[in-house]
């Protein structure tokens, strides 16, 4: 096993870069279906227990505060001690939540849930936090491609989660649960089990290896940003950081009051599962491509074209009829993508604006606000709905993913950069 003293050669480098993605991946296909749950029936959980629809979207905010919480402690823990254990707790704090939130369903508990989906809020900021990951040891030409390379796992858990809510519901049911209990039941497990991979596998740790890495080769790398430096990585930082905040915003708002728009107009607790199941793997699953396009034609670009897609995304559910399952699909997968596109792009930037000796921190103190505003798009777009209707809802949200296209225009051009 490679210790932190030994010289780290370009060869044993990729090796170990390969090794990390192999954790990764194997980590996010579980924790994709625990990120699922509550993006499912979280919303109607809360409409149940509370209800009104003015409050279905708390489940998401709560959640997304506890996940930038989680943000936080998890960038910065990794900042001391790597990401090994920082990712691995924070996916078994998840699962904790999930198995809370089964409870508070079951004891019909609103202060159980509230403090449950908090808890469960760690595993969705962990999720988020393992892309990072990826590309520690990555190759300065492939940020965008390992963003995408530790985000595509995700798609096997988050996919196959929505689309189970009628057996796990039935499964739910079989221990005296209410259905909507059932998704959090495979969040629990999944969760934990994630966490439990990556505090076992996830070594060496590639964030102490590439701090590592940046000590070695600390002359040469003076040398170069001597003759080539990097222009204004801070704004950079910040560009990325807008990206990622205003996708998320759009993505929350729209996909929170889906559900609770169909059920209104009698779609089946399985129609509501496809059509969030087809969202989420059209939110991980495109990382196929997007992440090599972002390393081709750059994440400038890639940050615009996503916000195009999110403007499609209201506008098409905005004046799809409320009977159309087809319209409606069409609505989400667009959604998915146009975030992916700007979670992708907008990574890349923030990889490519900071070094490897603050660069985990620099990452956990954004997703908190990446968190923040998702937690206020959940409760804004429950009380927006609840006073004027789904289709404002998305026109908004269109509208808003546009403010992408000029704080691209801000954004300074990356060098060409090659690793020694």
């Amino acid at each position: 096993m490679t210790t932190l003293t030994e010289t780290i050669t370009p060869q044993r480098r990729q090796q170990l870069h390969r090794r990390t993605l192999t954790t990764v991946l194997t980590s996010q296909s579980f924790g994709g279906a625990g990120l699922a749950a509550g993006i499912s029936v979280g919303a109607l959980i809360a409409q149940d227990m509370l209800g009104s629809d003015a409050l279905s979207g708390l489940p998401t905010a709560l959640f997304t505060l506890g996940a930038a919480l989680t943000a936080f402690i998890v960038g910065r823990a990794a900042q001391r001690s790597g990401r090994r254990k920082a990712l691995g707790f924070g996916f078994i704090i998840g699962g904790i939540g999930a198995i809370g939130v089964v409870a508070a369903t079951h004891f019909v508990s609103p202060i159980l849930l509230f403090i449950s989906l908090f808890l469960y809020g760690a595993g969705t900021a962990t999720n988020m936090q393992a892309r990072y990951a990826g590309t520690d040891l990555a190759p300065a030409n492939r940020k965008g491609t390992a963003v995408s390379t530790a985000m595509v796992a995700t798609t096997i858990g988050a996919v196959a989660g929505p689309n189970l809510i009628e057996p796990l519901g039935g499964l739910a049911e079989g221990f005296g649960l209410p259905t909507l209990a059932g998704p959090f039941l495979l969040a629990a497990v999944a969760y934990i089990t994630a966490g439990v991979i990556l505090v076992t596998m996830l070594r060496p740790d590639p964030y102490l290896v590439a701090k590592q890495l940046e000590a070695q080769e600390s002359p040469q790398a003076d040398s170069i940003t001597a003759k080539t430096p990097v222009e204004k990585p801070s704004r950079l930082v910040r560009i990325g950081a807008l990206v990622l905040v205003i996708s998320q915003i759009v993505m929350v708002g729209i996909m929170t009051m889906t559900p609770v728009h169909m059920r209104a107009h009698d779609h089946s607790m399985g129609a509501i599962g496809l059509v969030i199941g087809l969202h989420v793997g059209a939110m991980w699953l495109p990382s196929l491509v997007t992440g090599p396009l972002v390393d081709k034609i750059g994440p400038r670009v890639m940050a615009i074209t996503g916000g195009l897609i999110l403007l499609a995304s209201g506008l098409v559910a905005a004046f799809a009829p409320g009977e159309s399952l087809a319209a409606l699909v069409i609505a989400l997968v667009l959604l998915g993508i146009g975030w992916n596109v700007g979670l992708v792009s907008g990574t890349t930037l923030i990889v490519h604006g900071t070094q490897p000796e603050t660069r985990a921190a620099t990452q956990g103190s954004i997703d908190v606000w990446y968190q923040i505003f998702g937690a206020g798009a959940g409760v804004f777009s429950g009380v927006l709905m609840s006073a004027t209707g789904f289709g404002i809802v998305t026109i908004v949200g269109g509208i808003l993913a546009l403010i992408i296209i000029p704080a691209i225009a801000l954004a300074p051009r990356l060098h060409a950069r090659t690793d020694a």
